[in-house]
């Protein structure tokens, strides 16, 4: 954490345990006993921070306010992961429909109003400066969600009538829920299905009917559900794993170096600044689209069958340009 940080994590500690020991301190902030001086020091100094080192006690709290101006943190502000949470929860509780949630969702909305809103940072400044753009969203029937969130839960069988895209029709499947997955701005269903006998993930944008059973759900093991959809890269997985090794241009790696494509990802940046990038999957149909938006500063070095994938689908779209 930054310095700022770790003024706004003292001030925290202090508040919330009244006494905080110097290890405390250290352990908290992950910083040596000389950068906690400084920090201590800047705070007294500069921000007028009644802090002192109660020796009876064995720690450091607050003081009274002494004479000069009111000890106050220099405009409070947030980390990246914390406004993107923060904001994420006002525009999912503020987009939501009539429900179960109703009653509750306006004094939620108060709360985060009142922890944005603050006298240096003020609301209306988060809202207009501060951007959640959500994109490649696919819609879905907000009704099937429920039933399907149900059963996930309630370890239930579901019937659902799935339609499948590229066949163009729709086709009635016993599954047993697992987990419900949010990847990539959409909602996916990873189950066991009952017809294909093999661990699926299913788009709730796809779903068109459900039905909640009375057969209780087969339980997967938490490894196989690992090893089936979660080894390789994207939504589409299972258990036959193989590398892609990519080469991007030293321009786009400048970009790539910074990304996670894979928890098991093996990336290295070579002499000539290209990167070279080693990642698992199994099915390659996602990462064939994530490839080609890369064309053409990278290149796909093995295996050739993912190679031959990518030339194909560059060869059928300059048909049709």
């Amino acid at each position: 954490m930054d310095r700022t940080e770790r003024f706004y994590r003292i001030g925290q500690l202090l508040n919330e345990r009244r006494l905080v020991p110097l290890k405390a301190f250290l352990h908290e902030l992950e910083i040596s006993h000389a950068t906690f001086k400084r920090d201590l020091e800047y705070m007294r100094d500069r921000l007028n921070a009644p802090i002192v080192w109660d020796r009876d006690a064995g720690g450091y709290r607050f003081d009274h306010q002494g004479v000069g101006d009111k000890f106050e943190l220099p405009g409070l502000w947030f980390n990246a992961t914390e406004i993107h949470a923060l904001l994420t929860m006002q525009q999912l509780l503020t987009s939501l429909g009539p429900g179960l949630l109703t009653p509750h969702v306006e004094p939620l909305l108060v709360r985060l109003r009142t922890l944005l809103d603050q006298e240096n940072t003020p609301l209306d400044a988060f809202e207009k400066r501060i951007r959640i753009l959500r994109l490649n969203a696919r819609t879905y029937e907000p009704e099937h969600f429920q039933p399907i969130a149900t059963a996930v839960l309630q370890r239930r069988q579901i019937n659902i009538i799935h339609y499948n895209k590229s066949r163009n029709d729709t086709v009635p499947r016993d599954v047993s829920p697992q987990r419900l997955t949010y990847y990539r701005e959409n909602w996916y269903l990873d189950a066991w299905c009952h017809l294909r006998n093999e661990l699926r993930s299913f788009g709730l944008d796809a779903v068109r009917g459900v039905t909640i059973l009375k057969e209780k759900a087969k339980n997967v093991p938490d490894k196989e559900l690992h090893a089936a959809l979660d080894a390789g890269y994207g939504i589409f997985s299972g258990k036959s794993l193989e590398w892609a090794e990519l080469v991007f241009s030293p321009e786009r790696a400048r970009w790539v170096s910074q990304e996670t494509w894979h928890p098991q990802q093996v990336g290295r940046l070579a002499d000539d600044g290209s990167y070279h990038l080693r990642i698992p999957y199994s099915d390659p149909r996602e990462l064939a689209m994530e490839i080609l938006r890369h064309v053409p500063e990278v290149k796909v070095v093995s295996p050739a069958s993912l190679r031959r994938r990518v030339v194909t689908q560059l060869e059928a779209a300059l048909q049709k340009i």
